[in-house]
């Protein structure tokens, strides 16, 4: 192949490049390759052989085994190039004639691609010539079809207009056939009055009675709207037409024994269970003032409304035996049973209702109505017998309370009742408002029979507390016998046990409240009135409790005054007032244990308050703060009695305190004569009675009092502790012996009230130790006992001029100057 290319002539070479070869898929490498395919051969076989000798990374190896380096590869190349590539020169004119190819195959292509651009442009101009001649062509077709739609249009329109011409004609047609036949029957009923035996055989026919019943009703109709439409002229002085009253008052006979015979069949269709003669005479009833008659006798016809004994019956499943007065449980279970036997036997009619009326839920509403006002009603009037308020039976007897928990029982089962009657099904009626309805007489007076109920109990419970404390003091024959009216008029100790009742009551007053009341505003009303009455109970309960106790206190005082300890008292006196010392320790603990009480009393009302009153007044502007104002000056008496009885038990307390002070403290406690003698160590006997006497009566004030109160009660029976010692203390003379034994009493009234928790009292017994300083040291030391105490200094001259060396010493002199400088 080498041969014959090197001598081939590049002139003789044949076309090698045509049009086609450009046309689908065209691709530079294949035709390429198809030029130059049958020259490369030889040199792909040469460069085969040669690779042999060539290296990798430009360096060849040698025959002799050395390396060339690239740059002699180079020189190599250049040299061997005529001998590797001996096809350049075919291929280059090979290149040479296919560029020329090229060249005059681009010129014959842009002569056809004028060619074609000439003949589009031609085509072009007759397409658009032909697009002309059709636009107007489709214009004129869209005008032809807008005339014919038009035309289409108007054709319609007239026909509609014919067909309702049409319609209209031939609804007056059969009108006007309708009115033929209706004034031919209704010229029958104009007639003699009266006169019903001429009818046509239509009225007669059983078999067409709701036919007869339908033209019965249209010329009723007819003739009363021609009376009525006559009635302005004969107002005006013109003449009406004349007849038709006959008419008319035929067709209302015919109507109402058409009518009577229907209800005569339906109800022997209904003895005989006959559903489907029933459901016929209840359509053609309906054309009589909308079935109203049918069903209101269907209705007046069930056995529980005409049957005597389901009556008793009723009385006698909710009340039991008439002699004896039924318990609310009792009733609240009759009521359940009776409900219960009402709901069945209505659901039982409303499946026979259903089968049978056109209008089934207008049946059922005159039902469940005829259920609620005859069957519900005559058991409510029996049950719930309003009693007297000015005169109500005992509470033994049941009281006002029998009878609102009885209104409580029948009102939660009525509302029951009308909730499984609206299951049942009551068409529109309001069931729910007309049970209301049948309790609004007993709910308007509520609050008042509550209010009443809760005094009443009240009252009962003081008298039940006035027999057992009565009971309880006539064997003793205690002072409290003494004054007969303080012990009938209220109980002798406040019992908590008594106020828990209270509120008992009044807990079972409030549910009865939340029960009647659904509006926030009237809950809150009727809850504030309730709560108002336990709030006067337990401050009148608790005052009155308070008071008893401070009336042992203030006979005790009395008793006390009778036997005043003097400087000489016989035997008999002595024994006398230490009586009177008694009742008034026994006093003073009643009035403590009542306080206590008192306490605990408002403390359970005031939670009380908070865990379920509160919740039902918040929810309306200004309750809540209205019943707190109201709890305050409720108890604020309870609060003036017991401030009042805490007063007389410090007087108490310290009227015996004088009184032991004064018998029992010697003059020979605080000036010994033998001053040389070894120092007694040990309080003196009246200092020792004094606290023996105040921690035994003051171990009830520990346990009783609480929180403030007790700290109040402490600190003001530890100041007036304070005055009466050192008004006792005046009374003697003492030498340093004595007041040696003055600081060891001074010790141990500090110790002890120390207990009372009460800083400034411990103060003031600190200060008294400090002042006996004055009784021991030497005249001439005085001075420095008060230096870093000047706000003592006047107690502490009344305490220096008891001195026995007061004037001997003359220490008056010597403390002005003291007290000058």
């Amino acid at each position: 192949m080498k041969e014959r290319s090197k001598s081939s002539s590049v002139s003789n070479l044949p076309l090698i490049l045509n049009i086609d070869d450009f046309k689908g898929d065209f691709s530079f490498d294949a035709l390429f390759g198809n030029l130059v395919n049958e020259l490369l051969p030889s040199f792909q076989e040469d460069s085969a052989d040669s690779a042999e000798g060539h290296g990798i990374g430009g360096t060849d190896v040698l025959p002799n085994g050395h390396t060339r380096t690239s740059s002699d590869a180079t020189k190599f190349a250049q040299g061997l190039s005529a001998s590797l590539f001996p096809e350049v020169d075919a291929l280059l004119l090979l290149f040479k004639n296919s560029c020329k190819e090229l060249v005059d195959l681009r010129k014959q292509i842009d002569g056809k691609l004028s060619n074609l651009k000439k003949e589009v442009s031609t085509q072009d101009d007759k397409h658009r010539k032909t697009l002309t001649e059709l636009e107007k062509g489709v214009d004129g077709l869209f005008n032809s079809f807008a005339r014919l739609d038009s035309r289409i249009s108007s054709v319609g329109q007239t026909a509609a207009k014919v067909g309702d011409h049409l319609q209209s004609a031939d609804a007056q047609r059969e009108t006007a056939s309708q009115a033929i036949e209706l004034i031919k029957y209704l010229m029958e009923f104009n007639r003699n009055p009266g006169s019903l035996m001429e009818l046509s055989p239509l009225f007669s026919n059983d078999s067409r009675v709701a036919e007869a019943a339908s033209i019965a009703q249209k010329l009723r109709s007819f003739a009363e709207e021609d009376i009525s439409k006559a009635m302005p002229s004969v107002v005006g002085g013109a003449t009406a037409s004349r007849g038709l009253e006959v008419a008319v008052a035929n067709l209302q006979e015919y109507c109402n024994e058409l009518e009577n015979r229907l209800l005569a069949r339906f109800d022997a269709a209904s003895q005989r269970r006959e559903l489907s003669t029933m459901s016929e005479c209840a359509k053609i009833l309906s054309q009589f003032n909308r079935g109203t008659s049918a069903m209101q006798h269907y209705v007046a016809t069930r056995p529980m409304f005409i049957d005597v004994e389901v009556m008793n019956s009723d009385n006698k499943l909710v009340l039991g035996d008439q002699s004896s007065q039924a318990s609310p449980n009792y009733v609240a279970c009759g009521l359940s049973k009776l409900y219960k036997e009402i709901t069945d036997t209505v659901r039982k009619e409303a499946a026979t209702i259903m089968a049978v009326f056109p209008s089934p839920n207008d049946v059922m509403s005159i039902l469940v109505q005829r259920v609620l006002e005859q069957r519900v009603t005559s058991l409510l009037d029996k049950l719930l017998e309003k009693p007297s308020i000015a005169h109500p039976r005992p509470v033994g007897e049941g009281g006002i309370l029998w009878y609102l928990r009885m209104l409580a029982v029948a009102y939660e089962k009525t509302q029951e009742l009308a909730r499984d009657l609206r299951a049942v099904g009551c068409g529109d009626l309001d069931v729910e408002g007309l049970t209301e309805s049948l309790f609004s007489a007993h709910k308007d007076e509520y609050p008042e029979y509550e209010q009443a109920s809760l005094r009443q109990l009240y009252q009962a419970k003081l008298e039940e507390l006035r027999a057992e404390s009565q009971k309880v003091s006539e064997p003793s024959g205690t002072i409290g016998r003494s004054k007969g009216a303080s012990v009938a008029s209220s109980p002798l100790e406040i019992s908590v046990a008594a106020v828990t009742e209270f509120l008992r009551w009044n807990e079972e007053a409030i549910t009865r409240c939340t029960l009647f009341s659904s509006l926030p505003a009237t809950l809150a009303a009727n809850v504030r009135s309730v709560f108002t009455c336990l709030l006067h109970q337990v401050s009148q309960y608790i005052t009155d409790g308070l008071e008893r106790a401070r009336d042992s206190l203030t006979e005790a005082a009395s008793l006390r005054e009778r036997f005043v300890i003097g400087s000489s008292v016989s035997r008999r006196v002595t024994s006398q007032a230490e009586a009177a010392a008694a009742a008034g320790e026994s006093s003073f603990k009643s009035f403590m244990v009542a306080v206590q009480r008192a306490g605990s009393s408002v403390a359970i009302v005031q939670q009380y308050f908070a865990n379920s009153i509160s919740r039902l007044l918040l929810p309306v502007d200004g309750s809540h703060a209205a019943a707190c104002e109201e709890m305050a000056t409720a108890m604020s008496s309870a609060e003036g009695a017991a401030f009042k009885g805490l007063h007389q038990c410090i007087e108490t307390v310290m009227a015996e305190v004088d009184r032991l002070l004064s018998a029992e403290q010697k003059a020979a406690d605080y000036h010994s004569p033998d001053d040389g003698m070894v120092h007694d160590h040990r309080p003196t006997n009246a200092c020792t009675r004094v606290v023996a006497y105040l921690s035994r009566v003051l171990e009830t004030a520990f346990t009783t009092l609480e929180g403030l109160n007790k700290q109040a009660f402490l600190t003001e029976l530890g100041n007036y502790l304070y005055k009466g010692l050192v008004n006792h203390w005046q009374k003697f003379t003492f030498n340093p012996s004595g007041g040696l034994r003055l600081k060891r009493d001074i010790t141990e009234y500090g110790e002890f009230v120390r207990s009372f928790n009460a800083p400034t009292v411990d103060e003031k017994f600190e200060l008294l130790g400090i002042l006996a300083n004055v009784f021991i040291v030497a005249p001439e030391s005085l001075s420095s006992l008060f230096e870093g105490t000047p706000s003592i200094r006047k107690d502490a001259q009344r305490f220096i001029q008891l001195r026995d060396d007061y004037k001997s010493a003359k220490l008056a002199s010597r403390l002005s100057s003291l007290w000058s400088s």
